[in-house]
């Protein structure tokens, strides 16, 4: 071989090094297969699901409801019909102690019921009513949640009553609910002629003030 051909191929040799230590392998991603991915997907909406669920049972737990139709009571004597609606039975000049009255409105299958009407009345901090106007009476209607609230205060001792408030309770188009509210550890529950432990508030302190809620249940 002579000198200027062997020059060549060895040119040629060391070209082919540099090559192919310059080249770069790229990682093979492997498709997935048809069978993990369905898996995968079906995994991931059973998390979203349990996910779903647990919320809407955890939402279902906050509302108390066993199926049995709140226990009426009499209307007694002082209910004023037409009574005004609104959110709050608190003005300038009414006597007690703010509270905020909230709950549920359900029917008998414990589904909230929205539009509810949930007419109030009662007496003043002293035991006082109002049969001369609306003070201290009215209604609001349960929100879509079926969620119904009304600002008042904690009534007084009516003579020969426990402090107690009034309340009609009426879905849409349903019949009417007439009923009454008490209050916890009241020492003229227990001589009362109609108290029903069943009907008795619960009465909690929070930072806003106090709350007494009530849940009614309903019969179609």
């Amino acid at each position: 071989m002579s000198a200027h051909r062997f020059r060549r191929v060895a040119a040629l040799l060391a070209a082919a090094v540099v090559l192919s230590a310059c080249t770069v392998q790229l990682p093979i991603t492997p498709a997935p297969v048809a069978g993990e991915e369905m898996a995968a997907t079906a995994e991931a909406a059973t998390a979203t699901d349990a996910g779903q669920a647990t919320s809407a049972t955890d939402g279902a737990a906050e509302i108390a409801c066993d199926g049995q139709p709140t226990p009426a009571q009499t209307e007694g004597p002082y209910y004023t019909p037409n009574p005004p609606q609104r959110a709050s039975l608190i003005e300038e000049g009414v006597v007690g102690d703010p509270i905020l009255l909230t709950g549920y409105v359900l029917d008998t299958d414990c589904q909230p019921i929205a539009g509810a009407v949930v007419d109030v009345w009662q007496t003043d901090g002293a035991g006082v009513y109002d049969n001369a106007g609306y003070r201290l009476r009215g209604y609001t209607l349960t929100d879509d949640a079926g969620r119904y609230t009304m600002e008042t205060v904690v009534p007084g001792e009516y003579p020969g009553r426990p402090p107690h408030i009034h309340v009609k309770v009426q879905p849409p188009g349903g019949t009417i609910l007439t009923s009454q509210m008490y209050f916890p550890d009241a020492a003229a529950n227990a001589r009362d002629g109609i108290f029903n432990p069943a009907l008795i508030l619960e009465v909690q302190e929070t930072a806003n003030g106090l709350t007494g809620v009530m849940n009614f249940i309903v019969a179609p």
